[in-house]
């Protein structure tokens, strides 16, 4: 951290993409940064201030550090799982929900760091995590250490089970807590950890699962809690039309109209994925300023649908932009959800339905609105110093000189230089500060077989192991389990 009252000047930017409306895209721009704060904003015709220390970003786009809205770290630990790799949302979960009972507090803190350490190298300087699993010996304060130990601006969503399979619901009966523990265990967390000022590292939301996991008193008691502390609520909803019949089935309602029953509409409140969500609902969403977390890859790779994004967007709704977990998704990288977004919105309303700009605003002021926070998203005096620098002279760059701003989503997502969080240099020349990378990675690799074991072990059979064989459209499918 620079000592009190330092500065530091990111000069010579090749292009200074600030997000501010007033002045949005600045060549040869040129940053101020004073303690954790964006004291000035440049670019080349204005000769740059003395700072204590200069940064040279020649050849750089630089842009407000990337925001992420939904995630599950844990699940780095279950990339790539082969009975889930085909698999639909309720199928998938199913098959998960075996792993999540092996867990331990190890696990989840390495499974962070990996998860972290993927965001920063994408350019994300604020996470979110939905962590929604009490057990063993797992602690929800562990992530808090996790996210401390690689210095990034961190929203923790505390996550809960409470309804299990023997009473309808989809976790298995040992995942589930009971509803009173949960509840004092928010306001222990809240209590202890949420810093509501300008400028916070660290914040708490109450964040049940989603409305079939929990009961409807533990919904509507996390929200009155929520506003009385004033945090945030988070959920998922809306994902699969599974999902949707089962609302039906069960509660006689849409998910949304649910939500909204249980007063869980409003612009303390985010959605996961918001997939199959009709135009009524997205108007409801827009007038009570209720969020969305998009999830593209994920929502692509389970099979889920595609999000009405752009009439979301038309309508006025907050959406920023989520990884989801690395079981969904196989990669925490977020300019990749980006260009994502991009494309999908696309494929469903034609080539001019959203912009590399626009795509941009969903990953930096869309996450930041979406997690109530006007103090990031942004690069302008008074905001947060939370700035991502890009090489555009990586080889995956090469030939975008017309537009360099623009290749950040048009090609392939490449690796961060530099990220700076709350005016502290936490990536330089690609390497996070502070983290042994390489002994984490090994480590996690450790843990993740150990997982496998664990789980194996507990239901007496080999869950997950095949051997990967080539399968074409002619071919009958050729996965079997390895002997």
């Amino acid at each position: 951290m620079n000592e009190p009252g330092a500065t530091t000047l990111i000069k010579n930017c090749a292009c200074l993409l600030t997000m501010d409306r007033a002045r949005p895209v600045l060549d040869g721009g040129w940053v101020l940064v004073a303690d954790h704060l964006i004291s000035k904003v440049g670019d080349a015709a204005e000769p740059p201030p003395f700072a204590d220390t200069v940064i040279d970003a020649s050849g750089h786009v630089v842009l407000p550090g990337l925001v992420n809205t939904h995630h599950h770290l844990f699940q780095t630990l279950l990339r790539v799982v082969p009975s889930v790799q085909d698999a639909e949302l309720f199928s998938w979960l199913k098959d998960l929900y075996l792993f999540m009972g092996s867990l331990t507090d190890e696990m989840l803190y390495y499974s962070c760091l990996v998860g972290l350490a993927e965001l920063m190298l994408s350019g994300c300087t604020t996470a979110q995590d939905h962590f929604y699993l009490s057990v063993n010996d797992t602690s929800f304060d562990t992530e808090i250490r996790a996210a401390r130990a690689a210095g990034i601006r961190f929203h923790l969503s505390r996550g809960s089970f409470s309804v299990g399979q023997s009473l309808g619901g989809l976790p298995p009966d040992d995942t589930v807590e009971d509803e009173d523990s949960i509840l004092a265990d928010c306001q222990r967390l809240v209590e202890n950890y949420h810093d509501p000022q300008p400028g916070a590292m660290l914040r708490i939301e109450l964040a049940p699962c989603s409305p079939f996991s929990v009961s409807d008193r533990l919904m509507q008691e996390s929200a009155v809690m929520a506003r009385h502390y004033r945090v945030g609520l988070h959920t998922h909803l809306c994902e699969t039309k599974d999902e949707e019949s089962f609302c039906l089935e069960r509660y006689g309602r849409r998910p949304v109209q649910l939500a909204q029953d249980l007063g869980w509409t409003g612009p303390d409140v985010w959605y996961a994925h918001a997939v199959h969500i009709n135009p009524d609902e997205i108007g409801l969403l827009a007038r009570t300023g209720t969020g969305v977390a998009h999830c593209p890859s994920s929502n692509m790779r389970l099979g889920s649908g595609i999000a009405p994004v752009c009439e979301m967007l038309g309508e006025g709704v907050p959406v920023g932009l989520g990884v989801d977990g690395s079981a969904s998704n196989d990669s925490s990288h977020l300019l990749a959800e980006a260009r994502m977004a991009m494309l999908l919105q696309r494929v469903k309303h034609g080539a001019k339905a959203m912009t590399a700009s626009q795509a941009l605003e969903l990953a930096t002021l869309g996450g930041a609105r979406v997690l109530q926070r006007s103090d990031i998203g942004a690069l302008r005096p008074g905001m947060a110093a939370d700035l991502a620098g890009f090489d555009m002279r990586q080889l995956g760059y090469a030939g975008s000189v017309h537009d360099p701003a623009a290749a950040l989503v048009f090609c392939n997502p490449g690796a961060v230089s530099f990220l700076m969080i709350h005016g502290r240099i936490a990536v330089e020349r690609g390497e996070i500060a502070g983290l042994d990378l390489p002994r984490v990675i090994a480590r996690h690799n450790q843990l993740a077989q150990q997982l496998m074991a664990r789980t194996e072990a507990r239901f007496g059979h080999r869950l997950a192991a095949r051997v990967w064989r080539w399968t074409s459209h002619n071919d009958s499918p050729s996965l079997g389990h390895a002997d």
